[in-house]
């Protein structure tokens, strides 16, 4: 028998009154049409408005607010100059008590709703102490536009950048290097790359800052070719770079037809390929491509509470997906021996530098995916504890089987994605949920951090 197909009660062009009854976990407001799921960007729970219909699929369609007929009373007025439009910060119009609420309330969801599983403990939140001006990276895209170039992030559900001279959730310094970074560009017309016909020369820009030492990384992301005459003379020029604060230009080469950022060959163009960064009593080593938390503020909070968590019964532990290793290095500076492993050549090799200027050698690193370490059955040993902290994906079916058959006796999920934490949680079993938090990383956007400790049953 044929599936009956679902009749949509909307079209394309239909304008209605829609009331937003709560956010959905991507950030748009969520409203109810005869039934029909309709999202609408930048909506707020308690907003009226008359929309149109701009998009429909079987299971939802999406709308854009014409105007508003009564605003939600946690509505404030965003900092940015170009929200909407940039699909950055999604919820900056929402008050921070209500953001903080809003990351909770998706922590929960995902839980009962994907894993089905009945929460059994309350859930801290850690709200942060700067909303604005916290990320020390920013990954910068280009567009032409009648000569000049346009530096910014895209906007939401394209590759279209969305132009502006600054961000306020980035740290200033990191603001005022793109510009002068722009002026240069500008001055000597360099090709920007175009996505569809795979020609230009310039495809990003990505920016470092430690707010602890002032260092600066700057980076260029480019096809193979050279610069035109003139430019890396200005580029280059001592001065400007001191005074700014960089002590580093690197050129990362990506050939590739992808929406990867980065290439596998990275040069230095001018003093060091990497930055120095401070977190408490931890000096880092930071090079352009390798993973570090980009909120140092908040960071140190998680970093805390999964040191807490171990310090309760201690032991050895295993850091999975450890990144340059800020985890691994802030539990061996609490004595703790650790293991960390990452698939990143780039980050373990910062990690193993970081380790040398920390005097830490009860830290050691290990290069390769976590599949592969656990293909040694030594590979975890005694540990007690092992921390997992994925990327958006979650972890594969190989780990979350070995977790199972690993038998350490707590583990701790570090998570930046609510629905595949829910759904790693549900698999394993043998684990029952002892704390969980939300630290806020990523105050103004629809992103949520989790930290979830887990005890063998």
């Amino acid at each position: 028998m044929s599936k009956e197909k679902q009749i949509i009660p909307v079209k394309l062009g239909d304008r209605l009154e829609l009331t937003v009854e709560t956010l959905a976990s991507s950030g748009d407001g969520l409203c109810r049409h005869e039934g029909y799921t309709l999202f609408l960007p930048s909506g707020l729970p308690g907003d009226v408005a008359k929309c149109e219909i701009v998009k429909t699929t079987p299971r939802f369609g999406v709308a854009s607010a014409i105007v508003f007929y009564q605003q939600s009373k946690d509505r404030v007025e965003p900092p940015c100059a170009v929200f909407p439009e940039c699909g950055g910060c999604k919820i900056q119009h929402l008050n921070y008590d209500s953001q903080m609420a809003f990351k909770v309330q998706s922590v929960i969801d995902a839980l009962e709703r994907i894993g089905k599983i009945k929460i059994p403990v309350p859930i801290e939140s850690v709200p942060a102490e700067k909303a604005l001006n916290y990320r020390n990276k920013g990954s910068f895209a280009f567009g032409p536009r009648g000569g000049k170039p346009r530096i910014g992030f895209y906007k939401q559900g394209t590759h279209e950048v969305v132009d502006s001279p600054t961000c306020d959730t980035l740290l200033e310094p990191i603001n005022a290097i793109k510009e002068w970074v722009r002026s240069l560009m500008q001055q000597h017309r360099l090709s920007i790359y175009h996505e569809k016909n795979h020609k230009g020369l310039i495809r990003g820009l990505v920016l470092r800052h430690s707010p602890e030492t002032g260092e600066s990384l700057l980076g260029f992301v480019t096809t193979t070719g050279d610069f035109p005459k003139g430019f890396p003379e200005q580029l280059l020029n001592r001065k400007a770079l001191i005074d700014l604060g960089i002590v580093g230009v690197v050129r990362n080469i990506n050939n590739i037809r992808t929406n990867a950022i980065f290439g596998e060959k990275t040069e230095t163009l001018w003093g060091q390929d990497f930055l120095t960064d401070r977190l408490g009593d931890l000096t880092f080593q930071l090079s352009l491509t390798s993973f570090f938390q980009i909120n140092p503020f908040q960071t140190v909070k998680l970093y805390d509470c999964i040191k807490e968590w171990v310090l309760q019964k201690p032991g050895s532990v295993v850091d999975a997906y450890c990144g340059n290793g800020g985890i691994s290095l802030w539990l061996a500076k609490a004595g703790i021996g650790v293991t960390g492993v990452d698939e990143s050549a780039a980050s373990v090799d910062d990690a193993k530098e970081s380790a040398k200027r920390n005097n830490l050698p009860n830290c050691r690193f290990v290069q390769g995916t976590f599949e592969r370490f656990l293909e040694d059955e030594n590979a975890i040993g005694s540990a007690q504890t092992l921390i997992v902290d994925p990327p958006r994906k979650g972890c594969s079916e190989q780990v979350i089987d070995a977790i199972s058959k690993m038998k350490v006796e707590r583990l701790i999920y570090v998570s930046c994605n609510p629905a595949t934490l829910a759904r790693d949680l549900a698999k394993l079993t043998d684990y029952s949920i002892k704390a969980i938090k939300v630290i806020d990383m990523f105050p103004q956007t629809a992103h949520v951090e989790t930290a979830v400790l887990l005890e063998r049953t």
